[in-house]
């Protein structure tokens, strides 16, 4: 019987996956949606090892295809799942904490400091730096998954992964909401800090894949608690970092958009600075621990029978 070789994608996927498992497991009576956290954990660990199982019996080029990119669907599918669990673990957010850090360090409160200089093509560019977040992690594998740099294109994917559940940890760890809805009034914020053309719509839009419907009367209640570290921040520095280290043809775009979007995630009340500081200790961290992963990767993850 041929034996299955895990990648460090595969490895890093199928323990957080495992962790899930084991977490609803443990706290089964207070997370109403544990069942199907499970059950989908369970159809995800299965397929991850059906991919790697089929690449290594009969490699082909849909099933290669299939085993680089499944991370674009297992990543929102886990951010979904963190949703249903944090919540029901927490009867309380650490917001007045990362206030109250942020006060310390600058003796005011940065988002409230920002609405001052604000105006609205500003407002509008960062927007739209904010929301290129998703594009910028296609630039990136696209570019290096045209170029056959596999193993390049592999330990990319690699470090976004594992630094996307290592920022998941920390939502698990620090349950948040943001100054959207803490230092601000949600329901004033097009008027508050209005863009131009397109700000609504993408405002709209990552409104709604924080499962916050559309005029409740109190959306702090629906809203994820993703707030620290800023996965914005970890996981942008982390795209730039590889754009620059393998000198892909987009890496100034990249580096243009993502330097925008750092200062937006502030600007735009996603965050609060602590936050982002913690994201760029995050991505240091992925980093690092990434690398020593990857020299170690045979004792680490060695082939499953």
């Amino acid at each position: 019987m041929n034996s299955i070789r895990l990648s460090l994608t595969d490895g890093v996927s199928l323990w957080f996956c495992t962790f899930l498992i084991l977490l609803n497991i443990f706290f089964f009576p207070s997370i109403p949606s544990a069942l199907l956290i499970i059950a989908v954990n369970i159809v995800l660990i299965a397929l991850i090892l059906f991919l790697a199982r089929k690449e290594s019996e009969q490699p082909n080029t849909f099933i290669s295809f299939l085993r680089q990119w499944y991370p674009l669907l297992l990543i929102p599918l886990v951010f979904k799942e963190t949703y249903g669990m944090i919540r029901p673990l927490w009867n309380y957010d650490f917001d007045d904490v990362l206030i109250a850090i942020d006060r310390w360090m600058f003796g005011v409160n940065p988002t409230q400091w920002l609405e001052k200089i604000s105006f609205p093509l500003l407002t509008e560019i960062f927007q739209l730096a904010y929301t290129s977040y998703y594009l910028l992690f296609l630039l990136l594998g696209f570019e290096l998954y045209r170029r056959k740099k596999k193993e390049e294109f592999q330990f990319a994917i690699f470090c976004i992964v594992y630094g996307f559940f290592l920022s998941y940890v920390g939502y698990f760890l620090v349950p948040a909401v943001g100054p959207r809805f803490t230092l601000h009034d949600f329901s004033r914020l097009e008027t508050e800090l209005p863009g131009l053309f397109f700000t609504d719509f993408f405002r709209a839009m990552i409104n709604a894949g924080e499962s916050i419907p559309a005029n409740v009367p109190h959306p702090e209640t629906f809203v994820q608690r993703d707030v620290f570290p800023s996965g914005h921040t970890q996981l942008t520095l982390i795209v730039m970092y590889f754009a620059m280290k393998y000198r892909v043809q987009t890496r100034w775009f990249i580096l243009c958009a993502g330097t925008l979007l750092l200062f937006s995630t502030v600007y735009l009340r996603y965050h609060y600075v602590i936050d982002v500081l913690g994201g760029i200790l995050f991505m240091a961290g992925t980093i690092w621990s990434a690398e020593k992963m990857r020299k170690g990767k045979n004792s680490l993850y060695s082939q499953l029978l």
